[in-house]
């Protein structure tokens, strides 16, 4: 690939301290090569105006040209589907707009036959077998042109082609041998234990990661298990128990869902953390212990605090420093570079032999995941499976995960709303604020087909050109 360029253009920013910005522009992604899935994804810079070309080229190429701003792109990528000159975008009326090039196998956005098409934030553009995502603000600094190569992390899970997610985990390598207590948000399943396996890994620790789930051990046990216990402590303790915490002595202790930690079992905590020191249940004296620790929840700890669930000097000790890990309906421009990671992991040796059909690579892209990463490594698992030797096709998937979200209900408006629908009602009209009424964006956020955004917004007596 072509060097790639590292100047920062002129942006719409916002202040993120003194004297910084956080650039905004639209970005190419080249999302997933299905006959190449271990190939991994890439990200192109395409400014606010500008041309570029995408077509046929022997490997993965990136040139630029132009005047000062370099927004004219020449994108090659080895796909044997694909015209030498297959599609070209214009960005000179400010809005980019895409159009097949007279190719022999002609070009599809969401799924659809298209000659052209104006790009709005999100579209899934075919290409041949490849898929290229459009993202029309991406967020935070960084290079004009990110490939696989550059976004090899210094630790598995650090991976992404989002640039605010990119420096979070920025954040988290140089922190990761300060010692500093981490806490990590996100939804269920977007990878915080991953996270912390990284931060681990990062610190150079000689001891041992342990992982405990708060929320699995009952109430009772606790301490027990954490703490540790001595023989005869309880019915049943028949030998001494390290625990945990001092299973992690000069290591990391991951605790997941500290937001179900019992307030007896927090209290006691905090005096490990403050003393640096661990009596066992059933025990008179201390043990010192040294660790590093990790916590993560999908719960808004914050508001624990406020209603007295969770102690306000817990907190302070365990958010030395937080992340939020984003859904993955948030990050799609990544789901390329997960989905190569997660094909090598689950086939090993055969992962060079793995192929994907672009139908089932449409399913993909155009699922919502609520369960995030592991959702996604599920499918993958079911579907190399069934597939065997052959591509992954749409029935080698799973079906989706229904949540009860009511797409049939009517769209006549209710005389009264219910508490639900008063909470709905509000999330579409955030999502009409973010996206400044664009309607096609709202059903990508939402993971919904865009008529069945139009029935909410007659149901709720929305009209999209007031967000505008």
């Amino acid at each position: 690939m072509a060097e790639l360029m590292d100047r920062t253009l002129d942006a719409e920013a916002s202040p993120q301290g003194a004297g910084a910005t956080v650039r905004v522009e639209p970005h190419l992604v080249v999302a997933l090569e299905c006959d190449r899935p271990l190939a991994l994804s890439s990200r192109h810079r395409l400014g606010a105006g500008g041309r570029a070309v995408i077509g046929r080229g022997a490997s993965r190429t990136v040139r630029r040209g132009g005047d000062h701003r370099a927004t004219d792109l020449e994108l090659r990528i080895p796909d044997r589907w694909m015209s030498q000159t297959h599609a070209r975008l214009d960005g000179a009326v400010g809005k980019w707009a895409i159009t097949d090039a007279g190719s022999k196998n002609g070009m599809r956005v969401n799924g659809a036959p298209k000659a052209s098409h104006v790009l709005e934030p999100g579209d899934l553009v075919e290409l041949g077998h490849t898929l290229l995502l459009y993202e029309e603000a991406l967020h935070g600094a960084g290079p004009d042109d990110v490939d696989h190569a550059s976004v090899s992390a210094a630790a598995p899970g650090f991976a992404t082609l989002v640039p605010s997610l990119a420096e979070s985990f920025g954040k988290l390598e140089r922190l990761a041998k300060a010692g500093v207590p981490i806490l990590v948000l996100g939804e269920t399943g977007t990878g915080k234990e991953v996270v912390a396996r990284a931060i681990h890994a990062l610190s150079e620790r000689s001891g041992k990661f342990v992982g405990v789930n708060a929320g699995a051990i009952p109430s009772t046990l606790v301490e027990s298990e954490l703490f540790g216990s001595t023989k005869g402590a309880f019915s049943g303790s028949v030998s001494d128990r390290p625990g945990l915490v001092r299973s992690a002595d000069r290591g990391t202790l991951f605790l997941d869902e500290i937001g179900e930690l019992p307030l007896p079992a927090q209290a006691a905590f905090l005096r490990v953390l403050e003393e640096r020191r661990v009596r066992p249940v059933g025990g008179t004296d201390a043990v010192p212990v040294d660790v590093r620790l990790v916590s993560a929840t999908n719960r808004d700890v914050e508001r624990l605090v406020r209603e007295g669930k969770f102690r306000d000097d817990l907190f302070s000790r365990v958010a030395g420093f937080r992340v939020v890990l984003p859904p993955l309906r948030e990050r799609r421009a990544d789901l390329g570079l997960l989905i190569g990671a997660l094909i090598e992991r689950i086939a090993g040796a055969d992962a060079t032999k793995v192929t994907i059909s672009v139908e089932a690579a449409r399913t993909l892209f155009s699922y919502r995941f609520p369960l995030n990463v592991r959702e996604l490594e599920n499918w993958l698992r079911a579907a190399l499976a069934l597939s065997g030797s052959d591509p992954i096709r749409p029935e080698h998937l799973p079906d989706p995960v229904d949540l009860g979200e009511d797409d049939d209900a009517s769209d006549v408006p209710p005389k009264e709303l219910t508490p639900d629908q008063e909470r709905h009602r509000a999330e579409i009209i955030g999502l009409l604020s973010k996206h400044q009424g664009n309607v096609s964006a709202v059903a990508r956020e939402a993971g919904k087909a865009r008529n069945q955004v139009q029935r909410w917004l007659r149901r709720y007596a929305l009209d999209p050109n007031d967000y505008r």
